[in-house]
């Protein structure tokens, strides 16, 4: 058994106390390592499935613009891993350790430095506010038992993958991302675009980038909009958050 993993004692006396149940609001049933572990994971069977993109010039302009957002947090982008991903699927998406992946479809969506800022400060905010972990303990929670128990202890176990991906936002075949909550959507909307503001960044334009989202909508049906809320939405709860700034 690895040292990050949940001990069966600690599991077994959360499940006595009855906390390893469904509920609102499950306390953090995996600890930060557990999930750093498993976004690895993770992150290595995307890159397996889908290859980093090839064209520099995307890359270049994902880099300039995570490295102006992180260290408007005081993070370093040497410390993160931010990758385009060869895909023309439109969709964005982060794991925990500091991984995000923004696939190329997405360039054929936003207009300018400030729209693509949106974007990857939206997937900063999701694990800024520790969105994974809180997924992952929900999980736990509402399926506890035998099997879950044995996933939890066997992170590098193959035999676990689809209850790992589960957990972490994916879907059965890695790749397929599963929706966070409204309210957490909303949180990461806020962060992301306070950051862009620390990051002189115009946050405005996030209102623009849904404006473009929505239009694709259309002509692509865009992976992103299945995973994320109505566009319609989206800009009403943007322009509120706005008013805040």
């Amino acid at each position: 058994m690895c040292h990050t993993c949940l001990s069966r004692r600690s599991f077994l006396t959360l499940a006595a106390a009855g906390t390893v149940t469904g509920c609102d609001g499950p306390p953090d049933l995996v600890s930060d390592e557990q999930v750093e572990a498993m976004g690895l994971q993770a992150w290595e069977e995307l890159r397996a499935q889908t290859a980093p993109s090839r064209n520099r010039d995307y890359q270049g302009a994902l880099d300039q613009v995570s490295r102006r957002l992180l260290s408007a947090q005081g993070a370093s982008l040497d410390n993160w891993e931010i990758l385009v991903f060869a895909s023309d699927q439109i969709n964005a998406f982060a794991l925990p350790g500091g991984k995000i992946g923004v696939y190329e479809g997405m360039f054929d969506v936003f207009a300018n430095e400030d729209q693509l800022a949106a974007i990857v400060g939206h997937e900063i905010g999701h694990l800024g506010a520790e969105h994974a972990q809180k997924r992952m303990s929900a999980q736990v929670a509402k399926n506890a038992g035998i099997r879950l128990l044995a996933w939890i202890l066997n992170v590098g176990d193959v035999q676990y993958a689809n209850e790992i991906a589960a957990a972490l936002g994916l879907g059965v075949e890695v790749g397929l991302l599963l929706p966070y909550s409204r309210d957490q959507e909303l949180e990461a909307d806020a962060l992301g675009l306070q950051t862009m503001a620390a990051a002189n960044y115009d946050p405005r334009e996030a209102v623009s980038l849904w404006q473009r989202m929505q239009a694709a909508q259309g002509a692509r049906g865009p992976e992103f909009l299945a995973t994320h809320p109505a566009p319609d939405s989206r800009i009403r709860q943007i322009e509120d958050i706005l008013q805040t700034l």
